[in-house]
């Protein structure tokens, strides 16, 4: 079988991470399979965060975790060392659209390199808040920016999830 129709069926969400550090190659890779995302008519509009600083990478844990309204003790991010922030130019019609694909591609990436990933939610609630938008501003980045998600990724601890069946009827032919 063709080695991506391979990945796409065997890539899992993982949700128990390894503290070790990735390897920046490996993050630089996955980052450019996001930044060649399909984008509607190529605008590009989205942007990918990366953060490996252990204390923004708690500041996002402890702001997802008090969004989310979770477990004070759980780690919405499971541990993952890595967190890829994709946001989109809320301008945009179709950067919800774009943010989505970006985040598949750096799944799918993280998969056929050997990492485990997961998306996690609440990027949106994060970046409308004034502290996020603030973040943002630190950054330097400029405009009106909508958060899609966040990938966390890391080296996975423990084996990679089997396959849950596929539900029936979910295609439909017209010939």
């Amino acid at each position: 079988m063709n080695e991506v129709l391979q990945a796409m069926k065997e890539r899992r969400s993982i949700r128990r991470f390894k503290p070790d550090p990735v390897d920046p190659a490996l993050i630089e890779q996955v980052i450019e399979a996001g930044l060649y995302a399909a984008s509607s008519r190529n605008r590009q509009a989205t942007k990918i965060i990366a953060v490996t600083s252990p204390q923004v990478c708690r500041y996002f844990r402890e702001e997802n975790r008090r969004i989310w309204g979770g477990d004070k003790e759980g780690d919405p991010f499971y541990g993952a060392p890595v967190i890829l922030i994709v946001i989109a130019d809320k301008k945009f019609p179709n950067g919800v659209y774009d943010g989505s694909l970006v985040m598949g591609n750096l799944m799918l990436a993280a998969h056929s390199l050997g990492l485990g990933s997961c998306w996690i939610h609440r990027a949106k609630e994060e970046f409308e808040l004034p502290a996020g938008r603030k973040f943002l501003q630190d950054l330097h980045i400029e405009g009106d920016y909508e958060g899609i998600g966040h990938c966390a990724l890391g080296y996975m601890d423990g084996e990679l999830p089997p396959p849950l069946k596929r539900k029936e009827n979910r295609v439909y032919y017209v010939k």
